[in-house]
């Protein structure tokens, strides 16, 4: 048990010391080892608490100062996650927009293989529109523009692309600013036209060239991440069973490539009805996806090909009656079940929609939902994450690419780790619109930051956090949402600059003033590595730009990041998280018994 205590004088009196009983710190106790305890929420709101004003004329409180005491239980994780826990997603949309033809940027790759190992999703809206054709390349369609804007652009793409194929190995380009201003043209047109399909429903049809997915394979080779292929299923023949010809001419040119690939079928399945004429119930669902494994192992390199689906949107009832169908039926064929989420619409206009505990909860509902219909078809099978942003529709410019966004993201990774979410997809790490974690200009966003501190830090075992303190009594009626999230797991064992046994703790501090946290128990009086993230610049939760302990984060080249280093606290001190920040911290030489293998 944790006893807080305050200590005031009586007026007139010499105040003396506090009594070292005031504090006790008893963790062996029955309420510590409850059940309950192990799986506390990692979140925390506390208030000040004020005492009587002291007589003699001068009005003044008393406050008693709110200190949050946190322990990690060491002995056993909770979970242990995938390796790929924190992963990224690309949709379609780049082939149509261009940006496709410039994945092969040594930039590109170098932000891309900072968040290795990942899985990296070709998949999105566009993933039911996408046709495959087995040719080098398609005569090229002139658009809109002047002749030499067109001329000049294609003659760039062709020369890089020779270029290109001389290489062995990993094939990187350097793009001349010349040629990247051209394309950003090409694209603010583009993009229009991919904002207006999506927000009307109404898409057509993308050509992925043989040429293409060599583009798309070597990116994903070149960056570390395993590249997973989302096939299209709306094409459907007059019976509406799936028609998988374009499928099997994908899958025989991938293995002549032999390209290490895993696949999906589908997207967002319970939305058809307002993007098609088509409407799949769960039967037909489970048969294209028995359909598609029978397909996978006529073609021998892909005969143990993983296999991921049903890809649902947010789980609501069509979306849920769905996956109970799916689950019954064909719950085995499936190597993980995956789903969709976004928090907010992207039509959300003010930065404190962002902050709202009640958004940031609407995950945990949604995580719970989806966990109890695999758990009751299919115990034991992995669930993944396998899309998630800040918001829909692209995202909210000056929003969900600020600092601001870095809340959604950072909850995400931690309630879904404490979940046991196997793997998060993050859509999207270079795209157009808002959510991305790279701009077009190639330059990293602060969530790009976020998630690179995260995959040097946080190892994939998850463990129980145990937080006491002072919390406000809700009025009736009313309930106290936590601004203060806490989070632990074992460091990562990639990182050579921390030996095995280390415990990373991440903090996010929604409060408008700063909270003080005392490391207590197993923690007490350790070295601890402070990682404070913080916007940068007088833009404040929507600066586009981040500091890392007070020094601003910027790629030094096209292949060179910054040196992430570390504030060291000494042992025993008080951790003190700014209002609106988020922080990694990791304490040294612990030698925790759940993190030494």
């Amino acid at each position: 048990d944790i006893v807080l205590c305050s200590y005031f004088a009586p007026p007139g009196v010499r105040r003396t010391k506090m009594p070292q009983r005031c504090l006790l710190l008893i963790f062996a106790s029955a309420l510590w080892l409850a059940p309950v305890a192990w799986m506390v929420q990692p979140v925390l709101c506390s208030a000040a608490v004020h005492g009587r004003p002291v007589s003699g004329g001068k009005k003044q409180g008393f406050v008693e100062r709110t200190l949050i005491l946190l322990d990690v239980n060491t002995r056993s994780p909770v979970k242990v996650l995938n390796e790929n826990f924190l992963s990224l997603q690309l949709d379609p949309s780049i082939v149509k927009d261009g940006w496709l033809d410039f994945l092969s940027s040594k930039r590109l790759v170098t932000l891309a293989r900072g968040l290795s190992p990942a899985y990296l999703r070709f998949g999105g809206k566009r993933t039911d529109f996408l046709q495959f054709h087995n040719l080098k390349n398609l005569a090229k369609i002139r658009g809109p523009g002047p002749d030499y804007y067109l001329k000049n652009y294609e003659d760039d793409i062709v020369r890089s692309d020779i270029a290109l194929d001389k290489q062995k190995g990993c094939k990187l380009a350097h793009h001349p600013d010349m040629m990247l201003e051209l394309q950003r043209e090409k694209a603010v047109h583009m993009q229009q036209v991919l904002l207006k399909e999506q927000l009307s429903n109404l898409y057509s049809n993308i050509t992925l060239t043989a040429r293409s997915l060599d583009k798309l394979y070597n990116f994903a080779d070149c960056a570390g991440l395993h590249l997973i292929f989302g096939l299209n299923a709306l094409q459907r023949n007059p019976d509406n069973s799936w028609n998988g010809s374009s499928a099997l001419s994908l899958l025989k040119y991938s293995a002549s490539k032999k390209y290490n690939i895993s696949w999906e079928l589908g997207n967002e399945p319970n939305g058809y009805r307002t993007v098609s004429s088509c409407t799949l119930n769960s039967s037909q669902l489970a048969q294209d996806f028995a359909q598609l494994r029978t397909l996978l192992q006529s073609v021998r390199y892909y005969s143990r090909a993983s296999l991921y689906g049903p890809n649902i949107g947010r789980p609501r009832k069509n979306a849920i009656l769905l996956l109970e169908g799916f689950m019954k039926n064909a719950g085995s064929i499936v190597d993980a079940v995956t789903w969709q989420h976004y928090y907010t619409d992207g039509r959300v206009l003010k930065v404190d929609d962002f902050l709202k505990t009640r958004l940031l909860d609407t995950l945990n509902e949604q995580i719970t939902k989806v966990l109890k219909v695999v758990k009751t078809h299919t115990p034991g099978k992995k669930v993944w994450l396998g899309g998630v942003g800040p918001a829909w529709a692209a995202g909210t410019s000056n929003l969900s690419d600020t600092y601001a966004a870095g809340f959604l993201w950072l909850n995400t990774l931690g309630m879904s780790a404490v979940q046991g979410i196997d793997v998060v997809l993050r859509h999207s790490f270079f795209d157009y619109g808002y959510n991305q974690l790279v701009d077009q200009n190639f330059n990293p966003l602060p969530d790009y930051w976020l998630s690179l501190l995260f995959k040097r830090l946080v190892g994939p075992k998850v463990l129980a956090v145990h937080v006491a303190g002072l919390q406000r009594r809700p009025r009736p009626g009313r309930v106290i949402r936590d601004k203060l999230r806490i989070y632990a797991h074992c460091t990562n064992f990639h990182n050579h600059n921390y030996v095995r046994g280390s415990i990373t703790i991440y903090i996010i501090n929604l409060h408008r003033s700063r909270k003080k946290i005392k490391l207590a128990g197993t923690l007490r009086n350790r070295t601890v590595h402070q990682y404070l993230l913080q916007p940068l610049g007088t833009d404040g939760l929507q600066a586009r730009t981040v500091q890392l302990n007070g020094e601003p984060l910027v790629l030094l080249d096209d292949e060179t990041f910054p040196d992430l280093k570390p504030r060291t606290l000494r042992a025993g001190r008080t951790i003190a998280m700014p209002p609106m920040a988020i922080g990694f911290y990791v304490i040294k030489n612990i030698n925790a018994y759940a993190c030494r293998k």
